[in-house]
């Protein structure tokens, strides 16, 4: 059996430090109100739980130009707050002075003064233990939801476009993109070999891609003005649905597989501990002998944690495993963290399976609504 590093592509529970870099390309004039709005957030990030440090550097080529790093006591931390409403609102001043900025997340794996003997097998100074071993794609997920009542139109509007050109350019391509809905929230996830911010520019500039998002405007439930980089900024930020655990199953090929997501809703303040408890079931369930999970991704913003996964046979087939449990001791844990009959941002039903038949009021996970799923054609 392959090692378990090896199956694992993308992973934020690891418990390893995570070095977070923001690349930042100022208005030109900007970088005075830059540096005050910078000063001003500091010391509220300071406070925010798993935060260790920062820097913030200027370019000395290109005035223009910035560096912020920071450092966390894990990846969790770091997601709990850059996905929460109080970090929108926090960096909106800083914000308004940028024109362009890029993300980049990096887990701790080896730093001055220690050496690779020195590593134990688990460490406890919140180094990555051993590098993964990826497939060079990058999963990524947005989700927002529409009017009550809209939702056969949406559905419609987004499952008619016709498919952007699948080539970015010399080193990126888009793979993939699966689009589901759950009531009136949807949920597009999106693979991509390269670079996910070049693909994500290329795809928004296309103009069929264009002619889709303004079909849907009028059906949003948050408002946005995709002319106003501020407001479709803000949009964006607001829908990002991150990916933080994918694992693909040794020995199962992806062909001949059909392509589900569960739709998880967790009780206030647990949806890091839902997403954090299906990543390691998936992680056990790669040995069951009845697991027929080839790929399995946990997206997983606030409250919503949402499950993408690739499967041989039916997904009933064996339901515990499907859905992320297979002893009594797990479905306990899960049902714990579900939040069953709550609001929770979406109206309407799906597909319902309950996790204990003989009680009805036991949470359950939803099958989510496929809309669309197109791959990408090897010469396109």
């Amino acid at each position: 059996m392959t090692a378990l590093s090896q199956r694992v592509s993308q992973s934020a529970f690891d418990g390893s430090r995570l070095r977070v870099v923001l690349l930042l390309d100022l208005h030109e004039g900007e970088q005075q109100q830059f540096l005050e709005a910078y000063d001003h957030l500091r010391d509220h990030v300071a406070a925010v739980p798993g935060h260790l440090s920062d820097q913030l550097c200027q370019s000395f080529e290109n005035p223009s130009q910035w560096l912020v790093t920071s450092e966390w006591q894990d990846a969790p931390s770091f997601l709990a707050w850059v996905n929460s409403e109080e970090h929108v609102e926090t960096v909106k001043p800083m914000s308004r002075c940028v024109r362009e900025m890029r993300s980049l997340r990096y887990s701790v794996l080896r730093e001055t003064g220690r050496s690779c003997t020195e590593m134990p097998e688990r460490s406890k100074d919140g180094l990555q233990v051993s590098p993964r071993l990826g497939d060079g794609v990058v999963r990524h997920a947005l989700t927002f939801t529409v009017r009550p009542g809209s939702e056969q139109t949406v559905a419609n509007i987004l499952a008619g476009y016709t498919s952007p050109a699948a080539q970015v350019d010399e080193h990126t391509r888009l793979c993939r993109t699966s689009l589901f809905m759950h009531g009136n929230r949807v949920v597009r996830t999106i693979e991509v070999q390269g670079d996910l911010l070049a693909a994500l520019r290329h795809v928004a500039r296309q103009p069929e891609i264009r002619a889709v998002e303004e079909a849907i405007n009028p059906y949003l439930e948050q408002d946005r003005d995709l002319d106003d980089p501020q407001s479709a900024r803000l949009f964006f930020t607001r829908a990002a649905l991150p990916a933080v655990h994918h694992m693909t199953t040794d020995g199962l090929e992806l062909a001949g597989t059909t392509r589900h997501a569960l739709y998880y809703q967790a009780k206030e303040g647990c949806g890091m501990a839902l997403a954090r408890l299906l990543a390691h079931q998936d992680e056990a369930a790669a040995n069951h002998p009845h697991n027929s999970i080839t790929s399995s991704t946990v997206f997983q913003r606030d409250d919503i944690v949402v499950r993408l996964l690739d499967v041989r046979g039916r997904l009933d087939a064996h339901p515990c495993l499907s859905f992320g449990v297979d002893t009594e001791r797990q479905k306990t844990s899960l049902a714990r963290l579900l939040d069953h009959g709550a609001n929770d941002g979406t109206s309407g039903s799906t597909h319902e399976v309950a996790l204990h038949p003989a009680v009805p009021s036991s949470p359950w996970p939803c099958e989510m609504q496929l809309i669309t799923d197109r791959c990408a054609s090897p010469e396109s």
